[in-house]
């Protein structure tokens, strides 16, 4: 009888385009969102926790295909006779459950419904270097007001929860636009609704910020050389035509007031581009009314990123300190924060418009900027390690460690093979620990702990002489009862940066 192969054993790799987290990260990103969510509180928004699969046709957005189910979600058919059960999908964002969520209680929420949630999601998208499928998002909106207070405080809010993370005045810029003006300047181009090249020029007008004012010139023209070297066919407009999408893009003064005139003659005799012209009036009047200066929030029209999806203001929050690319070259940090108006998702379930506004903040993106800054991500400091000399006292090690608790100390008890005390202090190095407690036999009975200072252990360790490490010690005997007081004196001594 032939032997029977053994299953092979399954690989210990992270799934391609996921990554795992550990201790420091998942820290930082809660304090993060504790962070954010505090100040969405105080503005007045409730949290809202949606399931994390969605039928994919409430999703809507990526419907299946016939070929590729799963393109643009991770998706799934129940399991159902006549394979007729429901497609259902991990989400993709926190928009479209939220979309889902108003339709189904709007008879139980409050009108206007204001909400902020915070989450993973998930997209099935080729990923790349930075580039994950999985990712964390946290939005805020309001459902059911048309009303531009609330699109100029969302602005607010968002100004306020960079700097309440960490990103001071100076380092950020929210900027503002209106689908409604672009709309305007493709009809004062004579572009209908309906015309094939006005798509065209929407995508034009997304590679301002890449191509800039010429670049654009000649993509809406007869085209242009890429930096490859390689011809890009235009959309082939006459100049004449073309002028009113320059004028747009340029448009911004030095002034809201010039800004807006400028945006007229753009626009022309345009009805949707001046109520879009409106609008942000009434956005900038408010902003001021509030205190938000230029520096803070600033109508742009050069933001044009997303104007297909949303329906009339748009706003980017742009973090405008240079890093250095993985070439050593200097660029801005870039966008961590998008939203807008998309009056037309609700109407999806229930037939009719429904306003709404919100916004998106990338956690990890904006993680990533608070460690480019250095306000995150600096050594882990791990708990006081209770170190082990004699495995039959545990349980006046345990009671050590939950007095350490019981006054609001990170500690633990090494549960660990105690043979070896050199292995315990390894243990407690590699766990960032600043401080080892040590009680062995002959400090049980005379009544005292050792209390040894493992990060000014490591400094003197570097750097001193012998003398100096006789005058500067870094291990403490002090009496049982004095434990406490001694680790907080060091802890406090640590976080000042001192050696007392």
């Amino acid at each position: 009888m032939a032997k029977q192969k053994k299953a092979p054993r399954p690989k210990a790799v992270t799934p391609k385009g996921f990554r795992d987290y550990f201790g420091t990260e998942v820290t930082e990103r809660s304090e993060m969102l504790q962070k954010i969510a505090g100040v969405y509180h105080h503005y007045g928004f409730d949290a809202l926790e949606s399931a994390a699969v969605e039928t994919v046709e409430a999703l809507g957005k990526f419907l299946p295909d016939v070929d590729r189910p799963n393109e643009g979600v991770f998706a799934w058919q129940e399991a159902d006779e006549g394979d007729k059960g429901d497609w259902m999908a991990l989400r993709y964002d926190l928009t479209a459950p939220l979309a889902r969520v108003y339709a189904q209680h709007r008879n139980d929420l409050p009108n206007p419904y204001r909400r902020y949630a915070m989450g993973p999601v998930w997209r099935n998208e080729k990923p790349g270097p930075g580039r994950y499928r999985q990712f964390y998002q946290c939005d805020a909106d309001t459902v059911g007001t048309a009303s531009m207070a609330a699109d100029a405080e969302i602005c607010m809010m968002l100004s306020d929860t960079l700097e309440a993370v960490g990103i001071p005045r100076g380092d950020y810029l929210v900027r503002v636009n209106n689908r409604k003006v672009l709309n305007g300047v493709l009809e004062a181009m004579g572009l209908a609704e309906d015309d094939p090249k006005r798509d065209d020029v929407l995508r034009t007008i997304d590679k301002f910020d890449k191509v800039g004012e010429e670049g654009v010139r000649q993509l809406l023209g007869k085209g242009r050389l890429d930096a490859s070297g390689a011809y890009i066919d235009g959309v082939g407009l006459e100049e004449a035509q073309a002028e009113p999408v320059i004028a747009f893009l340029t448009s911004r003064a030095d002034d809201v007031a010039g800004t807006m005139e400028n945006l007229r003659a753009a626009v022309g005799d345009s009805k949707v581009g001046q109520d879009g012209i409106a609008e942000l009036e009434q956005i900038g009047a408010l902003l001021a009314a509030a205190g938000y200066g230029d520096d803070q929030v600033l109508i742009d029209p050069s933001i044009v990123r997303g104007l297909g999806y949303y329906t009339g203001p748009v706003f980017e929050a742009e973090l405008t300190f240079e890093i250095l690319d993985e070439k050593g070259r200097k660029r801005q940090f870039g966008s961590v924060a998008g939203g807008g108006r998309y009056d037309g998702l609700v109407k999806r379930f229930t037939g009719q418009e429904v306003p709404a506004v919100g916004v998106s903040i990338g956690v990890d993106r904006l993680l990533a900027a608070l460690r480019e800054k250095g306000r995150m991500g600096g050594a882990p400091t791990g708990p006081v390690v209770v170190t082990v000399m004699d495995k039959a006292r545990m349980a006046d090690y345990q009671a050590m460690v939950a007095e350490l608790r019981q006054e609001g100390i990170r500690a633990e008890v090494y549960l660990g093979n105690p043979k070896n005390f050199g292995n315990q202090l390894k243990y407690a190095d590699k766990r960032n620990s600043p401080i080892a407690i040590i009680e062995g036999g002959d400090e049980k009975e005379k009544g005292v702990v050792q209390i040894k200072d493992l990060i000014l252990g490591a400094k003197i360790a570097e750097s001193a002489t012998l003398e100096e490490w006789k005058e500067r010690p870094s291990q403490f005997e002090v009496p049982r009862t004095e434990m406490i007081a001694k680790v907080r004196e060091i802890l406090a001594s640590q976080q000042d940066g001192s050696d007392a």
